[in-house]
């Protein structure tokens, strides 16, 4: 039961999903000018893949550590359920897993070992202090949510030539809004929680945006970020060229629409979840539509692999 309990506490479910995440946006999106077989090979993107695994693991630990009373209200099933472990030894495998962390960034580069200090730095820091305060907390939670993405970003583009940099300004672009995208939809989703765990944030007298500024200011911020969501998406459909990944995003931006008339209906918790959900349905959807920008991975995979 201990061993299910720090699986909830680090949400293993979760990894997978983020290191698959992180090879096919490498693959796809990336470096798509690399073989697939060389990306899977690189030994030291292994470890920067790996390293930020751990990395987020470590985080859920220490955002575990500081909302366990909170939690209780919020969530208090999973919280019963994370308790099995106490709180000295999530601190150690917190510790233990920043520590190892620390090592494989270090293997690879001093360059790496500070952006990884650096970035468990700052997952500390949101869950002890910046989390407690409105707009500030949903930002920084959203961009700590796509900092490994950029952390593999820089792993590729470094070693080009800063004059041949205007020959991947389009394969750029196709990069920034896909982050966009994404960070639009993470930002809402924070947004989201924030109305779901109402009661429990006021009781521990957290700052957010629906506690501060109230409900429908809260209602109002979410449906401006949903409609700035098809800027990226025009950006990805019209301009560049993003092969059949174009069915993901038209389906995305149909669910949204229906995703903000439910969000003027929703007054409740349960009504909330479900919201919060379907934002995780269409991020983990996401990830795996990656493989649409060049499905011929499905049918030819050996081909992909070697040319």
């Amino acid at each position: 039961m201990k061993i299910i309990s720090l699986f909830s506490v680090v949400r293993g479910y979760n990894i997978p999903i983020i290191i698959l995440a992180q090879y096919l946006s490498a693959i796809f999106i990336l470096a798509p000018d690399k073989r697939a077989l060389d990306i899977l090979l690189d030994f030291n993107l292994f470890i920067l893949v790996f390293a930020s695994s751990l990395t987020i693991a470590s985080g859920y630990i220490i955002n575990n550590f500081y909302d366990s009373q909170k939690d209780l209200i919020n969530r208090p099933n999973k919280s019963m359920l994370d308790r099995l472990v106490s709180q000295k030894t999530k601190l150690s495998v917190y510790f233990t897993l920043n520590f190892i962390v620390a090592l494989m960034a270090l293997f690879v580069s001093w360059r790496v070992f500070l952006f990884f200090s650096g970035y468990i730095f700052f997952i500390w820091f949101y869950s002890h202090k910046i989390k407690k305060y409105p707009i500030v907390g949903n930002l920084t939670a959203a961009v700590l949510a796509v900092l490994p993405f950029f952390a593999i970003l820089l792993y590729f583009y470094t070693r080009i030539p800063f004059e041949d940099i205007e020959n991947y300004k389009r394969q750029l672009g196709v990069i920034f809004s896909h982050a966009s995208f994404l960070f639009l939809l993470l930002l809402i989703r924070e947004m989201i929680k924030d109305l779901e765990n109402l009661k429990g944030d006021l009781a521990n007298d957290y700052k957010t945006i629906p506690i501060v500024y109230g409900e429908e200011k809260s209602k109002i911020t979410i449906t401006v970020l949903t409609i700035l969501t098809v800027l990226p998406v025009y950006a990805l459909i019209d301009i560049y060229d993003v092969g059949y990944m174009d069915i993901y995003f038209y389906s995305c931006l149909i669910i949204l629409i229906f995703f903000l008339l439910y969000l003027w209906k929703s007054n409740a918790k349960p009504q909330f979840l479900l919201l919060h959900n379907v934002l995780k349905f269409l991020i983990v959807a996401g990830v795996f539509c990656i493989v649409l920008i060049n499905p011929s991975v499905l049918w030819h995979g050996k081909r992909l692999l070697m040319v």
